[in-house]
């Protein structure tokens, strides 16, 4: 699954006996990678959004695990646009009970963030080290392309997200999530809810996010550049290298 259309089609491309079905407003791409059953779609933006569209994945097309891809802004001052997060633990930095119960905690599940299981975090931090260690990002997108958004030398992160239903373009917003979750790498619209859905259902998840913009005044500027020249090809390379890391255990 992908957060934005362009994060897909890519994707898509991989698949082997594509088919489409509509649901929900929603195009489902249906197929094979290489030897894996497999369904694409684009979320849609925001938490409900990408809850309903994993609720159909699940209720309609019984997936048994679930790979979101999509960019984000950074909170961490140690990021740097092009890098790339692995979600350890996702956390909805807009849920707010005070003082029925406190505040970011999910009401009823008795949790505040959502934890990754740790095969697949082990998982996806393989692949993706063996993706910046072998230079694929800069085979499949060019060094002009990626020196323009002065991504030279792209690094793993790997650590707290955190998601709500607001695009991030001002310090002010940037530096209060800071002060607030101190731990928090980076800012995104789906993945805690994602995460959420995935939890109730037993579902395996792994949340991996592309750093596209600096949470900040630059965003709406840098944020359609990246994911019109640079944020597809990294969804790609990144699915193609988690598979090789499947395959290989």
């Amino acid at each position: 699954m992908g957060a934005m259309p362009e994060e897909i089609d890519g994707v898509t491309a991989l698949l082997t006996e594509c088919k489409e079905i509509t649901s929900g407003r929603r195009t489902y791409y249906i197929g094979k990678y290489k030897d894996i059953d497999t369904v694409v779609v684009f979320s849609r933006w925001g938490k409900v959004a990408a809850a309903t569209t994993v609720s159909t994945l699940i209720h309609e097309f019984n997936i048994t695990e679930l790979l979101f891809t999509g960019v984000a802004g950074a909170i961490h001052p140690d990021l740097k646009i092009g890098d790339i997060v692995v979600a350890k633990r996702l956390i909805h930095h807009d849920l707010d009970v005070r003082p029925i119960i406190k505040q970011y905690e999910i009401p009823l599940l008795d949790r505040t963030y959502l934890e990754t299981a740790d095969d697949r975090l082990k998982s996806a931090e393989k692949a993706i080290n063996t993706l910046l260690e072998n230079k694929n990002l800069h085979a499949a997108i060019g060094d002009e392309e990626l020196d323009r958004f002065n991504i030279i030398h792209p690094k793993l992160f790997i650590g707290d997200v955190a998601s709500g239903d607001q695009f991030f373009y001002k310090s002010s917003q940037k530096h209060a999530l800071h002060t607030q979750l101190p731990d928090v790498l980076c800012v995104e619209m789906e993945g805690a809810a994602v995460a959420q859905v995935c939890f109730e259902h037993d579902i395996p998840f792994t949340v991996i996010r592309t750093i596209s913009d600096d949470a900040d005044e630059s965003s709406p500027v840098s944020f359609a550049q990246f994911i019109e020249q640079v944020a597809s090809k990294y969804s790609v390379e990144i699915v193609k290298n988690i598979y090789r890391q499947i395959t290989s255990l």
